[in-house]
Order: C-alpha cells, then structure tokens, then sequence
C-alpha cells in the first residue's frame, strides 16, 4: 500500500480551520511521521495563508484593546487568550516551515519541525482548557495577525523565515513570560502560570530548532551566522528588538549574546 505523503498531512493541516480539528491533524501528522508512515515527498504545494476559524475577530495590532496589567481575571483570562492566539498560530507556522522549505533540508529537519508542531497543537490545547475553566474559551476575544504577516514576508527564503519567526519572535516569548508567570502566581492562579512554566520549557527548544538550522543554512552559504541574522532582521522586521532580554533562556537555545546586543532598542 502506497503511504500517503509529507506534503498532504502537512496541507492536511494548514487547510484546517476548526482549532480542536486542528490539533488532532497536527498530533496524527507528528505521529504518523515518525512511525514511518509518511512518504517523504513534496508532492503538494502549501496554501498562501492557513484556513481560520471565524472567531476571533483578527485586528490589526493597533486596533487591539488594551489588557491591562492588574491580576484580575478579566485581565488573566486577556492574556491567556492572547498567547492561545500565538499557539494557535505557532501550529501553522511549524508545519508551513515543514511543507515550505522542507524539500531543501534533510529528514531531520522534518523530525524537529514536526515536534514543534505536535507540542504547539498541545500547548493550544492546555490553554483553551483553562480559558474554559474561567469562563471563557478561544475567540470570545479579539486577536491580531502580526505572527503570520511575518510567515508571509518571510515565504520565499528559509533562512529568514528561520531567522525572525522562532529567532526574534519565539525568542520574544523567552523574555517576557517570565515576568508573565510573575503575575499569574501572584493573583494566586497557580495553574495558569505552571502552563506558562510549561509552554515556556518548550520553547526554548523550539528557539534552539531556528537557531540549529538557520547555523546550518549559514554554514551551506559559507556566511557568518551572526551578521547574516541581523542583516535579514534589518530587512524583514525593522532591526531593533525590546530589551531586556532573558539571556540565559535564549543562551540555553543557542541564541547568543552576540546575535542579537547591537540590534537592542
């Protein structure tokens, strides 16, 4: 029996709009990956833009309600929603980098991609759980588009695909949940910040992923990954990053200092 291929589990995906159908494409994909029971062939082309849900409204960034900063749950649940967003889109943007730039990597690329993949879907998962648990649930609020605009910009070349999504915005996530985690054990919601402490482990490996294969794209172009890194964060997303920065999570990852010091607001 012919196994069915890479590209249509990975499209599988990204056609998706539903989030809890989602989630079982991306885990069955990750799955049936690595128990060999997907042809690695790129044999269908990605969508320009994954399929969404009708809520949540997305807005431009500038349009967004504030959230404020207090520890009420009305505040809380904000949050929590906004990086349900993030974790959501995180699943597309996993397996876009798979079906996308796939074909001019090895095998392990796939392997690491599809991990992501498969720990975004749950990371999504963890959240909306606990957005129901106060209340609530994914799309009763508002989100913005800003993570995939930077899919979209970056569509035609790996390496700064690699270079902003999980090195610059991902890393982004190391620096300010900390201080996020913070807030929640201080307004005494000790469930929402152990899935943040969660969330966060994860991702210092995804970060760690992007910085594997942008070194390795770097090394194949015989550039100097650190020059390289910041002459495609002044073209594709505008040059300075916030300070501070969580230079121990991001050293873990691989993110070092001297990628990324000079580009500091």
């Amino acid at each position: 029996m012919t196994k069915p291929s890479l590209a249509s589990a990975v499209a599988g995906v990204l056609n998706i709009a539903d989030p809890k159908a989602k989630i079982f494409a991306a885990r069955s994909a990750a799955r049936n990956w690595r128990r060999g029971r997907l042809a690695h062939m790129f044999d269908e082309p990605m969508p320009d833009r994954p399929a969404r849900p009708v809520r949540p409204e997305l807005l431009p960034p500038s349009k967004m309600p504030r959230r404020g900063k207090g520890g009420s749950e009305r505040a809380r649940i904000a949050m929590l929603h906004a990086i349900a967003h993030i974790e959501f889109v995180a699943i597309d943007l996993a397996f876009d980098m798979i079906g996308r730039f796939g074909p001019a990597f090895p095998a392990s690329f796939v392997d690491d991609w599809m991990r992501v993949g498969a720990e975004e879907a749950m990371h999504f998962a963890l959240l909306d759980r606990r957005l129901k648990a106060l209340g609530s649930e994914y799309g009763a609020l508002p989100a913005h588009d800003g993570l995939w605009e930077a899919a979209e910009t970056t569509a035609h070349d790996a390496p700064a695909r690699l270079a902003i999504v999980p090195m610059v915005l991902e890393a982004r996530g190391l620096d300010v949940t900390p201080a996020m985690i913070d807030r929640f054990d201080q307004a005494g919601d000790t469930a929402s910040a152990g899935i943040l402490a969660r969330i966060m482990d994860d991702e210092i490996r995804h970060v760690g992923f992007g910085v594997k294969w942008f070194e390795s794209c770097c090394k194949t172009q015989n550039v100097a990954p650190q020059q390289q890194w910041k002459m495609l964060v002044s073209r594709y997303f505008g040059g300075q990053l916030k300070a501070p920065f969580n230079d121990s999570a991001r050293q873990q990852a691989g993110l070092t200092r001297d990628f990324y010091l000079s580009l500091a607001s």
